[in-house]
């Protein structure tokens, strides 16, 4: 198990580009980690996704310190939240239309003229 703690802290100061001593207190912060049932994997993962949501400017540095990121309820949302699968709703095509009956121009000519005569009665109605 100290190997492993070893090499996911050197992989955790390789990807933060950090130099973080390893004393007691971190190693059996890494031990819950993996007690926990995470992996190496998974400290690859959360770093990632916490590096990217730094460059975006949608979380602060500091979420990369070694104390923050090894609290395991904070690991646990920090890694499912980089596993979420974010789709843009599927652009719905509109129905197709339904084809218009052609329209004769004498018959393009009778509604124009009706909807004239209703035009001039509502003016006389109304005033205009």
């Amino acid at each position: 198990m100290i190997e492993r703690i070893q090499q996911v802290h050197a992989l955790y100061c390789r990807l933060t580009g950090q130099r973080v001593s390893l004393r007691f207190d971190r190693e059996r912060c890494w031990y819950e980690l993996f007690q926990a049932g995470f992996s190496e994997t998974d400290v690859q993962r959360v770093i990632r996704y916490l590096q990217r949501e730094i460059r975006e400017s949608r979380r602060n540095v500091g979420a990369l310190k070694l104390s923050n990121l090894l609290q395991l309820d904070r690991f646990e949302e920090d890694l499912n939240i980089s596993r979420v699968q974010l789709y843009a709703p599927k652009a719905t095509q509109p129905a197709p239309a339904e084809p218009t009956p052609a329209v004769s121009p004498q018959e393009e000519e009778a509604a124009r003229q009706r909807a004239l005569q209703i035009l001039a009665r509502f003016r006389a109605e109304n005033g205009f």
